[in-house]
This record gives C-alpha cells, sequence and structure tokens, in this order.
C-alpha cells in the first residue's frame, strides 16, 4: 500500500471504532512556548493524558500528525532520517486499554494493510522489581494471542539492555523484554525520572525486520529491536498509561488507564515496500523523479543530495504553510536554513535557479489532497520560499568565492565564518559544512570567536541611536515611541484577556499605526477586542511610570517578565517596567526602548487607544493593527 492509502485507512479503521478523527495541529505550537515546533504526534494531546478532559468529553481519538525536528537535519542524507514526516496516532482517556489495543493494531497492520508478520517483531516491558512494577505479562499474552492467530509461536526472550542485546541478538524470539530505559513511557525515561504525580506507564514497540543483509554485527553487535541496526526499524509504539508516580519510589495503578500509540507514516510505507529507504515511499520518489527530470543525474548516484533536497524542500513547504517566515531567529532561522541547504545542495545537482517553484508543486500534489491547507495556503507558501531562495542566490556565489579565497590563505577563524554570515547570508552550519566537504580547515578556536563576533554585532544593534528597533519600530519620533509603549499596554492586556499562551511573533511601527502578530487560535471576538481596548485605556489613565533597569536574564524570565518569541538574550537584558518593578506594576517586559516616561502621555490631545483591525496573519498567529485616534 501507497503512505496515503495508508493514512486513509488507518483513520478510517479507528472512526469505524469510534474514534474522533481530529485535523492535525500547527507545526508551530500555539500554547507551548517552551518548543519551537510540534515535535511529536503526542505532543499537542499531553494535557488530555495528564488529566485535562478532552473537548465535549470525547475518551476516543485519532488523527495524523505531520510533525517537525530540527535536530536532524544535518543527519538527512541516510536512508532513514527526515526533518518532517507523519505520526498516525489513536489515543484513549480512559476509556479502553491493552485488551482493546494490541488485537487492534494487529488487525491494522497485519490485515488491513498486510504487512509480512513474519517480519514484526515487539518488545514489552521486563519490569522493575525493586519499585513494585511487575513485567507486562498482560501485553504478553496478548501479542502471543494474536501471533498464534496468524501461526507464529511467539518465543519471549528477556535481554533487558542494549548491550546485552547487541551481544545476544534475537535468537529464536519474537517478542523481547527490555528494561524501563527501552520500554517506559513518562515525561522522564527511565521511571525513576518520571515527574512526581504524572501518569506514567509501559511501552510496547512494533519493529519491521528488513532482513539479515542490513545487519552489521562488527559495527553495532548482533541486530536486536532495541539496538542501533538498520535491520530493524522501529514502526510503532503502544504506550500503556497505567500508573502515577505517587512519591519519590511508589508508583500507583491509575483508575482509568490511558493508551496512547504513535505509528510512523513513512516508515509503515517502507515496510509496506519492503525497502528500508523513505526516499522510495510516494511521500518522497515524485520529488525525486522531478529532481531527475530536471538535472538528467539518477537518484542512485547522487543519494544524499537527492534526499537532502526533497526533504528540505517538503519540509520548507510545511514550516511556511503553517505561517512561519524566513528570518534570522527562533522557527524563522530554521526554515531559512532548510531552504539555503536545499539550495545548496541542488546546485551540486546542478540547479542553478528556479528550484522552489519547480519541487514546491509536486510536494502540493503528494499531499494537497488530504490537507487542504497546502493548497489554501500554497500561493503565500510560493512566495516566502521562492523570495528566500532569490536572496540566498544573489550572495551564494560570492560567499563560495570568499570561503575559497579565505581558506587558501589560512585556517579559518571565528571572525571570517561571522563575515560569511554577515555579509553573505552563510549560516555557521553551512560554513562549516562546506570546509568539511571541500577540505578546508577552521581553527582550533574558531566557536569561541564567532560568538565574540555576535555579540559585539548585538551591543552594537543594542547600542545605536538610529535605525530599526529590533520588533520594527522604525523611527524614534514622539508619535512612534507613544506605539511603542501601547504595544507593550496590548501585550499585557492580550495575555491578559485570552491566556498566557498569547505570544509576540512579530511587531512593526510606523508614525500611523502600531502593528502586532501574536499566537493565538481563533478569531477575537468583538467582546474580547472591546476589553482588550478598555484595559490599555485604563492603562493609559492610571499614568504608570515607565521605568527600565538591566537584569539576569534567567532570573527575569522565571519571574514572568515577558520577552518576545524566538529572541536569544545574553546573560544581562534591559527590563521596562510599566509600574513599580519592585511593587505594584501592571507589566514587565523585556526590550530596547524607548518608551515614554508616563503613560498618560499617550491620552495626549484627548486621544484613545482603538483596535483598528484583527485579522488573521497565518495558521495559529493573528494580527492586530492599532492607533491612537
Amino acid at each position: 500500500m501507497t503512505a496515503r492509502e495508508i493514512r486513509r485507512a488507518y483513520l478510517k479503521f479507528f472512526e469505524e471504532r469510534g474514534h474522533l478523527i481530529v485535523p492535525r495541529a500547527s507545526l508551530v505550537p500555539q500554547d507551548d512556548p517552551t518548543t519551537l515546533f510540534t515535535g511529536s504526534g503526542m505532543q499537542p494531546m499531553v494535557p488530555y493524558l495528564l488529566g485535562e478532559p478532552y473537548p465535549n468529553g470525547q475518551k476516543r481519538i485519532s488523527d495524523s500528525q505531520v510533525v517537525f525536528r530540527a535536530v536532524d537535519i544535518d543527519d538527512v542524507g541516510d536512508s532513514e532520517h527526515l526533518t518532517s514526516f507523519e505520526m498516525l496516532g489513536n489515543w484513549s482517556f480512559g476509556d479502553y486499554f491493552k485488551a482493546e489495543q494490541i488485537p487492534w493494531i494487529c488487525e491494522f497492520l497485519f490485515d488491513v494493510i498486510g504487512l509480512d508478520i513474519n517480519k514484526v517483531y515487539v518488545t514489552c516491558y521486563a519490569g522493575n522489581e525493586s519499585l513494585g512494577i511487575p513485567r507486562d505479562d498482560e501485553a504478553i499474552n496478548l501479542w502471543q494471542e494474536e501471533f498464534k492467530k496468524r501461526g507464529i509461536d511467539a518465543k519471549v526472550i528477556e535481554l533487558l539492555t542494549e548491550e546485552e542485546g547487541n551481544r545476544r541478538g534475537i535468537e529464536d524470539g519474537r517478542i523481547f523484554l527490555y528494561e524501563g530505559k527501552e520500554n517506559w513511557w513518562g515525561r522522564g525515561i527511565p521511571e525513576l525520572n518520571t515527574p512526581i504525580g504524572d501518569p506514567c506507564g509501559p511501552c510496547s514497540e512494533m519493529f519491521f525486520d528488513f532482513g539479515e543483509e542490513y545487519e552489521d554485527e562488527i559495527k553495532y553487535g548482533k541486530a536486536h529491536p532495541a539496538g542501533k541496526s538498520p535491520r530493524f526499524t522501529e514502526i510503532g509504539n503502544n504506550v500503556f498509561m497505567g500508573y502515577k508516580r505517587e512519591s519519590e519510589s511508589e508508583f500507583v495503578k491509575l483508575k482509568a488507564p490511558n493508551i496512547d500509540q504513535g505509528a510512523g507514516l513513512e516508515r509503515l510505507a517502507m515496510a509496506s515496500l519492503g525497502v528500508p529507504d523513505i526516499s522510495a515511499t510516494d511521500l518522497a520518489k515524485p520529488i525525486n523523479d522531478q529532481i531527475e527530470l530536471i538535472t538528467g543525474k539518477r537518484y542512485e548516484e547522487n543519494t544524499k543530495a537527492f534526499r537532502v533536497v526533497t526533504d528540505h524542500i517538503k519540509s520548507a513547504v510545511w514550516l511556511a504553510t503553517d505561517g512561519v517566515l524566513p528570518s534570522n531567529t527562533g522557527q524563522g532561522y530554521v526554515l531559512r536554513r532548510l531552504v539555503r541547504r536545499a539550495v545548496k545542495f541542488a546546485l551540486d545537482l546542478g540547479i542553478s535557479q528556479n528550484l522552489v517553484s519547480q519541487l514546491a508543486p509536486v510536494v502540493r500534489e503528494i499531499y494537497g489532497e488530504d490537507y487542504k491547507e497546502v493548497i489554501a495556503n500554497f500561493d503565500n507558501t510560493l512566495t516566502t520560499l521562492e523570495k528566500e531562495e532569490r536572496v540566498f542566490r544573489q550572495t551564494l556565489q560570492k560567499g563560495l568565492k570568499e570561503l575559497e579565497k579565505v581558506a587558501r590563505q589560512h585556517s579559518l577563524s571565528g571572525a571570517d565564518v561571522f563575515k560569511l554570515y554577515d555579509t553573505y547570508g552563510f549560516p555557521q552550519e553551512l560554513t562549516v559544512e562546506e570546509c568539511a566537504l571541500r577540505g578546508y580547515k577552521l581553527n582550533d578556536k574558531w566557536r569561541d570567536e564567532y560568538e565574540i563576533s555576535m555579540q559585539e554585532q548585538r551591543e552594537r544593534s543594542r547600542t545605536a541611536t538610529a535605525g530599526q528597533f529590533k520588533g520594527g519600530l522604525q523611527d524614534h519620533s514622539d508619535i512612534v515611541v507613544k506605539y511603542h509603549t501601547a504595544t507593550h499596554l496590548m501585550h499585557r492586556a492580550l495575555r491578559n484577556i485570552l491566556g498566557d499562551h498569547v505570544i509576540q511573533r512579530g511587531s512593526n511601527i510606523t508614525p500611523e499605526r502600531l502593528r502586532f502578530d501574536f499566537s493565538h487560535p481563533e478569531k477575537m471576538t468583538p467582546e474580547q477586542i472591546k476589553a482588550v481596548e478598555d484595559m490599555v485605556n485604563e492603562q493609559i489613565q492610571k499614568d504608570w511610570p515607565m521605568t527600565w533597569r538591566e537584569e539576569n536574564t534567567k532570573e527575569a524570565l522565571d519571574s514572568g517578565v515577558m520577552g518576545a518569541f524566538g529572541d536569544k538574550y545574553g546573560e544581562m537584558v534591559k527590563v521596562y517596567t510599566v509600574g513599580d518593578p519592585d511593587g505594584e506594576n501592571y507589566s514587565r517586559e523585556i526590550c530596547g526602548g524607548p518608551h515614554v516616561k508616563h503613560t498618560g502621555k499617550l491620552s495626549e490631545e484627548g486621544k484613545k487607544f482603538k483596535i483598528l483591525k484583527e485579522e488573521s496573519s497565518s495558521v495559529g498567529i493573528r494580527r492586530i493593527k492599532a492607533a491612537l485616534v
């Protein structure tokens, strides 16, 4: 079956078993400022797994969630790693448990999508006697029953650790028992890293065996499910959240346990094909075919470059679809790096122009039918990515020439790496990658030197007396300074009215108005808009003093001081306070300034704060335009 067929079959299968099929969450988390991206299928479900009721009391949920993991960027190019992929998930919030989950997932894998049962192996929890947690005999027995139904005598082998598995291999087993490091789920692994008060429990993973030809005993030891050998690939994980950590040493059973099952769509498609190469699936092969058509080169002879370009363009389309714009910080920096890395590897394949315009439409065709937002947002996506490609190409060749010139003279210093970034738009990672490919050397202290250059640039920006402010402030005129202060008052009001999920996602100020982008999943109601206006005007009338002082960054953020989403700060920051920083105040926020000395100044000439327009900026991001009128 194709990946598209597997996706649809999975959702249909669980819908028929009483599950509500929910849309994917945005790749930009709306109420989790601790992470840049949605990095797992269960991430949007964490509040409900931790006990928060799902809307309308729903107990059974299923979805296909696109996820993104920036940490894998440098590993893309092998047969397995991706930056974006899909997780098929089904959840039970205190409803069904192991006795339903294991037979269902077996029926789906073996009877619906037709995986070869002879090539599927599973793991279960071995237990922890010292904590009073028994081995997961219920799951073991259920698996044995399902294998027996299909003609396999599933022998249980206790390996416990990866190291023991590397030594012994799979022997004649089908079900393998491991300790908590491999087969325990919680917000901390193994068992004693689970936070006190949290639900947790054993898990049972499913692996596909691609064959002994992929085993490398010298490099990995003998192959087994928890090992690193490419012979076995995990295709899914059933989490049986049946415990709660009550105290330092006590785990108690939950009265209403949860199920969290996640299966990698691309890996299921690989298993269905019997080929351990994600690029062979229908979620990647059409892009590779287009690259072959453009370049006249074969995938098999240029696997790394093909894989990098395909993955990065696909991921860039997803991020842009969800409203991420290229920038030098946060999510935007990751998108910028994806596009630029794709352009560089495509150049090595001979594609010197129009990379995005030739490949992005293929991504739209792959996903558009099942994810309508890909089509709906495609014009903006294409414009965003084409612009980034165009800007980078303008400096790419100059940057490569400069790199070659410097490398001929001496080992590259951190100052050289910074210049390539600052002048030619080369992220430091791209410079390091190019040096490795071309055999150029970097001196031993380049990282420290690079950070010094970056810090010097930050200081220049902070102390500049003219030019743009970090958030988009265009000049220092009286009205613009007023709007800058109004932005702070509104930011706090939005969080007070809408909730703490509101995070600043962009700001621009002109003499005519202020513009403010923020995270919020839905259109504001007229009542909410009026409540924000009233709160801001109330603070203006209170005539709060506006003061600032330097504070330790960590201490400031820990105390509740607001900062801009994605910004990176040094050890000390400038914190502006509306009110008394050590007493009664309305808000405290990291900012470079300037601001009015008293909020009452915003009411000069009888003016009041007014929201002129509230609209969508991108998926999960709202935009307000406001003025003093």
